[in-house]
């Protein structure tokens, strides 16, 4: 059985995530301790269990230790089947993360896996829906990743209801070395129970800023009414990805601006990837071999992924600094 500290470096839910899905495509037993030790609530919370529960069931593991608090889990995987699954997170946990746990081992499926997910689409510290269409699925095609995401409802903090639909086949990655695209930037503006102009100024605002800085954009705006209330923006281009979500009291013109300035800050950078894809192409890269991409600046969250994936697979990351951005490359 392979031992995980869980606490190790940055030591939050995807530590656990990139765990469990490596452990289902490599076969090997684990156990993962200190799960979220240094978080103000430890242990796993709804929308971790959520994802365990499915990853569990896809691969026919044996597991112990999901209930809600736990700081310690046993995953014991058989083979990675095939199917259709029906998942509810519950309120709006975070669907991208959800699949974050799940995406790695699916490539290594006996069969399609077809998944309807209801939860947040657009919540706090996760991926947005668009950002994982527009972004995360257009460079893991590059690695030969077969798999795609409908979005069908969003939905928002606190009260969710959002739906996705995601096909995946099983596929064989192959090595890629990213390097930095230049586009015009693209994005959606979007909202739900709100004024039709609360998208439109969000919208202003980013390509306003981005003008300043010399981007060009182009930004598509949705309004509609659902189950949950709230608003964002996502923007794009190439493998750099930017959002925002609205919160009360803070004017849209401030959301629109505050996805903007994410973007700039990586596209001044020079780097192929944005420090988000950073982390979450560390699995993928790896079970590919050769391949590699330049970021800003190494995360807490990409150092504590390469450390787990190392755990798992026979290779060595190796992280180089040239000039002002970082290169990391997997043979």
């Amino acid at each position: 059985m392979l031992e995980i500290d869980g606490s190790y470096g940055e030591g939050g839910g995807q530590l656990v995530r990139t765990a469990v899905a490596l452990s289902a495509v490599t076969g090997k037993e684990i156990r993962v301790t200190n799960i979220r030790r240094n978080r103000p609530n430890p242990g796993l919370k709804q929308q971790h269990l959520k994802a365990l529960e499915v990853t569990a069931s896809i691969c026919e593991a044996r597991v112990s230790g999901l209930f809600p608090g736990s700081t310690e889990l046993s995953f014991a995987p058989m083979e990675i089947k095939g199917g259709k699954y029906d998942i509810d997170i519950g309120t709006a946990g975070s669907i991208t993360l959800l699949l974050q746990c799940l995406m790695p081992a699916l490539p290594f499926a006996k069969e399609k896996v077809e998944l309807t997910v209801r939860g947040g689409t657009d919540v706090a510290w996760a991926p947005t829906v668009d950002y994982l269409q527009q972004v995360t699925f257009r460079a893991l095609e590059r690695l030969g990743y077969a798999g795609y995401v409908t979005l069908e409802k969003r939905g928002y903090y606190p009260k969710g209801g959002g739906k996705v639909s995601a096909f995946f086949e099983p596929c064989r990655l192959w090595g890629f070395h990213f390097l930095k695209e230049e586009e015009e930037i693209k994005g959606i503006s979007h909202t739900s129970n709100l004024p039709a102009h609360v998208p439109l100024r969000q919208a202003e605002a980013a390509s306003a800023r981005l003008l300043e800085a010399e981007y060009s954009s182009r930004i598509e705006t949705q309004s509609f009414e659902d189950f949950s209330t709230g608003s964002g923006i996502t923007l794009w281009t190439g493998y750099i990805g930017g959002s925002a979500l609205g919160e009360r009291g803070l004017p849209a013109e401030k959301v629109g601006k505050r996805a903007a300035e994410e973007v700039i800050t990586e596209l001044k950078a020079r780097a192929s990837v944005d420090m988000h894809l950073a982390d979450q192409l560390i699995p993928y890269m790896a079970l590919a071999g050769n391949s590699s991409y330049t970021v800003r600046e190494i995360s807490p969250h990409a150092a504590t992924n390469i450390w787990v994936t190392e755990q798992f697979l026979d290779v060595k990351f190796r992280i180089e600094k040239k000039e002002d951005i970082f290169e990391v490359s997997v043979n």
